[in-house]
């Protein structure tokens, strides 16, 4: 798998930090958010069900305040108004009978009905005085009223309002009342309906009924049974506010206020999702304010890594191109952050190092080289003295060692003088005498040169037949090249193959030599390196017969120097070319 690089590691990092933070953000965000609406909601519902029972209550207040004021005038001081006084009384009070619909009522001091403004059958002569409101309203001297009970006549659920008739000297004289049909809902507001999607109940925590769903005619409705509404139970359970999920999985907001007047106890409930709505409304609206931030963040995140790490990449350009020889002589520049002054100091070191120690091999090679050649050029003059006869008759034996030492010996000088041109050419010392070269015969001579060596591997050796075709070079550096250029060919090409040299124009206005074999071609990894010095591609194996690897590293310099250039590519077999210009142009032709 392909290894990311140091930006881009960074970059994926520092990306990846910013979007994480941006969703944990988000996410924390989102949850506050919900719980913040859901504690509004739940407060609107404590409001609404606060709101309806202070409503209740304000017109429990202004019908017992009425009616306390109303009781105050049905006596002389001493005394109860004579009866058809109280029923004259009783039919000027519009007022009072709006507000207890009609029905009011007046008690002798034992609780006995005496008076009333509509007729209701066997009520007059009933005596109340043993229900609880009745013992209590007797014994307070304020006004009262009862939690809902069911009519001893009437069967229906009423609430009673009592308040005491007394004398100046305090005597309770006898009680006026007035009473409040529940089925005909006159003490809940009118306006009761909540608003759209929620729930408002008032529930009897005495008869365990549901006053708000009370119907004339119709009786009193129970409260479900525990389990079947869980909104009636959660407001039973104490807990004035939750969240609750119903049978259907519909969650639910709840709040409730009790009324102890009354014993009754308002609900209000609104779906769970007027919470969240608007909460994913605020959570999409800062997803994409969010959004807008982080991509922003992202670019310039991505500018200043890549600022960061820029000089190391282009540190790693360089040092690969000092590596691979293309820039031996280039220095890193000593810039950027501390650690990267520090690493460009210390490569630079290094390469000065390096530097000092190539030349130190190249003096001690030359020095080596140039000791050897002597004595290497007189040895090898004699045992061609010897092969030639000069001395007389050898045995054949003697003949066959001498011609094997002298063999090798002329290949241990070839070797010394690659070693030297190669001194000079880096060294800037090597000549070079350019003049136009007829192509056609130097291939030839070439060839006809390396023909022995051909016949010896086993291969076959041509060259096309190209006439009038010229070059600027320098012949004896061209035979060189083109030496070493078919020499490789014969020993790597196999057996029985041919090798071919040829020449032609291109419209650079350069002539290309190229010399062509069969053979199995350069590695594909090694191609970078084929050019430089001490460079061989099969070191090691059989196929790495000889050589000190400088031939094609002296080949390149020496046709840089008669302004051309060397390459290589494999096309069914192995093409080693050679360019050089028609005309002695000193611009060097771009490789």
């Amino acid at each position: 798998m392909k290894t990311l690089n140091l930006g881009t590691r960074v970059v994926l990092i520092t990306s990846l930090s910013i979007i994480f933070s941006v969703c944990l953000i988000l996410f924390i965000a989102y949850g506050r958010l919900l719980h913040d609406f859901e504690e509004v909601l739940t407060e609107r519902q404590a409001l609404q069900a606060n709101s309806i029972a202070s409503r209740v209550n304000e017109e429990l207040s202004i019908r017992l305040s009425s009616l306390g004021a109303f009781a105050s005038t049905l006596t002389d001081g001493q005394n109860l108004l004579p009866m058809a006084q109280l029923q004259f009384s009783m039919g000027r009070q519009p007022g009072l009978e709006r507000l207890f619909q009609g029905d009011l009522l007046i008690f002798d001091s034992y609780g006995v009905a005496i008076a009333e403004n509509r007729f209701v059958p066997n009520r007059i002569g009933t005596s109340y005085a043993d229900r609880p409101h009745f013992k209590r309203a007797m014994a307070i001297d304020e006004p009262l009223v009862s939690r809902p009970i069911i009519g001893r006549r009437t069967g229906l659920p009423l609430l009673s309002f009592l308040a005491p008739i007394r004398s100046d000297d305090g005597d309770l004289l006898g009680l006026a009342g007035g009473t409040i049909n529940l089925t005909q809902r006159g003490i809940l507001p009118d306006d009761l309906d909540p608003e759209t999607g929620t729930l408002l109940k008032v529930l009897d925590t005495g008869h365990f009924i549901q006053v708000d769903a009370l119907q004339p005619g119709a009786p009193a409705p129970d409260l479900p049974p525990p389990g079947e509404d869980i909104l009636v139970d959660a407001a039973l359970s104490g807990v004035h506010t939750g969240v609750v999920t119903d049978r259907s999985g519909k969650r639910w907001v709840y709040a409730t206020q009790h009324l102890d007047r009354l014993g009754w106890l308002f609900l209000s409930a609104a779906p769970y999702a007027k919470a969240t709505q608007p909460a994913q409304a605020w959570f999409q609206n800062f997803l994409w304010a969010s959004v807008a931030v982080m991509v922003p963040l992202l670019f310039f995140s991505y500018l200043l890594t890549r600022a960061a790490t820029h000089s190391l990449s282009s540190m790693s350009e360089k040092i690969h191109e000092m590596t691979t020889g293309n820039a031996l002589n280039r220095r890193l520049s000593v810039t950027g952050t501390t650690e990267t002054r520090n690493l460009a100091r210390a490569f630079n070191a290094m390469m000065n190092e390096r530097e000092n120690l190539d030349t130190l091999k190249s003096q001690f090679v030359s020095n080596v080289s140039h000791e050897l050649r002597t004595p290497l050029t007189s040895i090898n003059g004699s045992l061609k003295l010897l092969n030639s006869g000069a001395t007389g008759q050898l045995p054949d034996k003697a003949t066959y060692l001498i011609k094997v030492a002298l063999r090798n010996g002329e290949h241990l000088q070839a070797l010394i003088t690659d070693l030297l041109d190669f001194d000079k050419a880096i060294s800037g010392k090597l000549s070079i005498n350019t003049t136009t070269t007829q192509i056609g015969d130097a291939i030839q001579k070439a060839c006809e040169g390396n023909q022995t060596m051909a016949t010896q591997y086993g291969v076959h050796l041509a060259h096309e037949h190209t006439e009038h075709l010229t070059a600027c070079a320098d012949p004896e550096r061209l035979r060189q090249i083109l030496n070493n250029f078919i020499s490789n060919a014969i020993k790597y090409s196999p057996r029985d193959g041919l090798i071919v040299v040829k020449a032609e124009a291109n419209p650079t206005g350069h002539v290309r030599i190229t010399v062509s074999d069969q053979g199995e071609g350069v590695p594909e990894h090694f191609v970078p390196n084929l050019f430089q010095r001490f460079a061989q591609a099969e070191i090691g194996s059989s196929r790495a017969k000889s050589g000190t690897g400088l031939g094609l590293a002296i080949c390149k310099e020496l046709a840089e120097l008669m302004q051309g250039d060397v390459g290589y590519f494999y096309d069914n077999g192995t093409h080693f070319w050679l360019d050089l210009p028609k005309n002695n142009s000193p611009e060097r032709k771009p490789s």
